[in-house]
């Protein structure tokens, strides 16, 4: 973990990018970034499948068999998930886990966080707190959440709809370990969250959105005869990573 856990510097963001397949994956290595994470909503909607009930377990498994033979260090989404699914990832190859508490007991996640380091205390465990997930937030509750979790041993804390600048302050304030927020394209720059002292950036599924418009970006504008994007990677790039070993 200590490589993946240096990667969280002050006034020097991880940006994390998360991915949902290989390609991409292989490409954001290329790319330079150091880390990548995975998304779940990537990896549900991919396969048929909804996001934020566990449904994906088997597949961001097979994700991460896949994705281990990339010189790079990965973090999995788990979702709520559970001692058997954290070991799991690990053995497959992952430094880290993002664990949501989906707003249950602050008391259950914080068990759950335990029992994961205990079996596991080499993966970095990332707790989540859903408090402004798609909901007005209350700052009060979440520090109380992610101060209850890196009490507990977790490696960082992420508050995912949290974008107000003082409200981050507050939470970084708050904890002496890593705090993630997830980019929000309208609210957020790297070097302002820097400046807040936020350590972990993710993208989330923002990756996966842009792709999805894209590809009917792109159809339609085939169709109707509009200008493609230029400089798209080309096939023998692609192709390059298709016989990745593991």
């Amino acid at each position: 973990m200590s490589g993946f856990a240096a990667l969280h510097r002050a006034g020097d963001p991880l940006v994390l990018p998360n991915v949902w397949e290989v390609a991409s994956a292989r490409l954001l290595v290329e790319a330079g970034f150091p880390a990548l994470g995975t998304t779940s909503l990537g990896v549900a909607a991919t396969n048929g499948l909804p996001d934020g009930v566990g449904a994906t377990e088997a597949e961001s498994l097979a994700l991460v068999r896949s994705l281990a033979a990339l010189p790079v260090q990965l973090t999995v989404d788990i979702e709520t998930g559970s001692v058997a699914a954290a070991v799991a990832v690990a053995e497959a190859g992952a430094v880290g886990v993002n664990v949501e508490d989906a707003l249950r007991p602050a008391a259950e996640h914080a068990t759950l966080i335990r029992l994961v380091k205990r079996e596991v205390p080499e993966l970095f465990v990332n707790a989540r707190t859903d408090t402004h997930w798609q909901r007005p937030g209350d700052l009060a509750e979440a520090v109380s959440r992610v101060r209850r979790y890196a009490d507990a041993g977790a490696d960082g804390v992420f508050i995912p709809g949290l974008s107000e600048p003082a409200d981050i302050a507050a939470v970084v304030a708050a904890v002496d370990v890593p705090v993630n927020i997830l980019f929000l394209p309208d609210r957020h720059t790297v070097a302002a969250l820097a400046e807040l002292g936020v350590r972990r950036i993710s993208t989330g599924s923002l990756l996966f959105r842009a792709a999805l418009a894209a590809i009917v970006d792109t159809a339609t504008a085939v169709r109707d005869g509009h200008p493609i994007r230029p400089n798209l990677p080309p096939y023998a790039q692609v192709n390059a990573g298709s016989g990745l070993p593991g």
